[in-house]
């Protein structure tokens, strides 16, 4: 990565592609470490986790009803119900072991419930009488209306054949069998099953701190009063959500006034709980960024002429502390213009001892939201150890925005050389179709709230008719 000197004076520009391949490049997943299970969602397990022992462990009842010998029920029904004599009760939770089913014989027994010796199927409670004498029974009577056990004699009225209504042991898993591989992401269902298996907790990639903060004067904070020339803080909210709807933890900063001193002193404070820094605002040509003027100062400060490590190796006996001091301000951050709509002044590079990677991202919201859905869910994503970087694609037929007009509009166009990112509204089926929404305005957050799809017009295309087939990024 060059430093932002270099940068400045090159003056090149950068494709969305060859600054999304710096980015993923640079940021690396985060070292695996052990969670529990409920903190581990969302996380990509890194080992294969095996069955210690079967599911279920042992045989047991997937109804309420009565133990029994199958072949005692072999001449069973309506007419003539197979009459069992009841020896107790099996609750879920019991051993099993306490009864033992012979000929002629039945044990009430509950779902789950081990199933007792000498019995091989289980016969639901509504195929029986359920001991009363009458018709068929829709439940059992409860078992602390007779505290001294089940007995008497049931009545049958259905056959039944060997193992039926019993959940036999290892039916699910065996011991010894691969319950999950390890870059399985854990959602409920593995939670589920680590812990029917006994794992208390999962070694995973843990999801990346992330620190969202907005900058400039002009921002006040919903729920205060505005003065004179002020917006609310919008920017702030909205990247915080998008990073947590990407599975980070976020930590949400209050917009920053146009002081360099007092953003450089913001982000070192934050440095201490983030994997990743995401600004929004001050990066573009204007004698307010102050984003750009903050960081662009830290790196020359940081450099004199030099590599960091190269001043790391040659920092005298007994200066350890200031060395640190001195590289805890350091950073290496390039500001690009990217042929791009919106989005063309982006920043990214890293600042701290720990060289924490920064994505700083242009003020206007569009502009802002675009930017995260391109190069900070990625990066979020790629921290997490993801294979799946990025939103799904796909290809829809462009057709004309709602309008209360009979007149077709104008063909959308794009400036020649730059990627397009437009708001739309996107419907799958046979035959996929896509909308504009909004204009192309960058600061439209109003058309931002109805999208749920950017469409792509590529550097090659500056005019695309309704009806053609365009690239379309789904968003939701």
């Amino acid at each position: 990565m060059s430093s932002t000197t270099e940068q400045a004076t090159g003056a090149r520009t950068w494709s969305v592609a060859e600054h999304l391949d710096d980015i993923l490049t640079a940021v690396q997943p985060l070292e695996p470490i052990e969670l529990n299970l409920l903190d581990a969602q969302g996380c990509v397990l890194v080992e294969q986790v095996t069955v210690p022992v079967a599911l279920p462990p042992f045989d047991n009842s997937s109804m309420d009803g009565y133990a029994v010998r199958a072949a005692d029920t072999e001449k069973a029904a309506e007419a003539s119900p197979a009459v069992l004599t009841v020896i107790g009760d099996v609750a879920a939770g019991s051993s099993g072991t306490g009864l033992t089913v012979g000929p002629g014989k039945a044990a009430r027994i509950m779902t789950g419930a081990p199933l007792p010796p000498g019995a091989d199927a289980v016969v639901p409670v509504e195929w029986t009488d359920g001991g009363t004498g009458a018709g068929p029974a829709r439940a059992m009577a409860p078992h602390s209306a007779s505290p001294e056990g089940s007995g008497g004699q049931v009545r049958v009225h259905r056959a039944v054949t060997p193992h039926a209504h019993v959940r036999a042991r290892g039916s699910d898993v065996c011991a010894g069998d691969v319950a999950l591989e390890a870059g399985t992401v854990l959602g409920p269902p593995q939670i589920a099953l680590l812990s029917a298996i006994g794992r208390p907790a999962a070694r995973v990639r843990p999801r990346p701190r992330v620190v969202v903060l907005s900058t400039g004067s002009e921002l006040a904070q919903p729920g205060e009063e505005l003065a004179a020339g002020q917006i609310y803080d919008s920017n702030s909210f909205a990247l915080a959500a998008a990073a947590k709807d990407a599975g980070a933890i976020v930590y949400r900063v209050g917009a920053v006034t146009d002081d360099a001193d007092t953003l450089r002193a913001t982000i070192e404070d934050q440095l201490i709980r983030a994997d990743l820094l995401v600004t929004t605002g001050g990066v573009s040509v204007g004698a307010y960024d102050v984003v750009k003027e903050a960081l662009t100062a830290v790196a020359e400060e940081g450099d004199e002429g030099e590599e960091p490590e190269a001043a790391e190796a040659e920092a005298p006996e007994g200066e350890e502390g200031a060395e640190d001091e001195r590289a805890a301000h350091r950073a290496h951050v390039d500001f690009r213009t990217l042929a791009m709509q919106p989005g063309k002044p982006q920043g990214f590079g890293t600042i701290g001892p720990d060289r924490t990677p920064i994505l700083t991202l242009p003020g206007n919201p569009v502009s802002s939201y675009v930017s995260f859905e391109l190069f900070v869910r990625p990066a979020i994503r790629a921290m997490m150890g993801l294979e799946d970087l990025h939103r799904p694609t796909v290809r829809a037929t462009l057709t004309p925005p709602q309008s209360a007009e009979d007149e077709e509009p104008a063909p959308l166009t794009s400036p020649e050389g730059k990627r397009q990112f437009l708001r739309g509204v996107h419907a799958g089926g046979d035959r996929p179709e896509v909308r504009p929404v909004g204009g192309a305005g960058s600061h439209l957050i109003g058309a931002l709230a109805h999208a749920d799809a950017l469409i792509v017009l590529p550097e090659g295309t500056t005019k695309a008719e309704w009806g053609s087939e365009v690239e379309v990024i789904l968003l939701s």
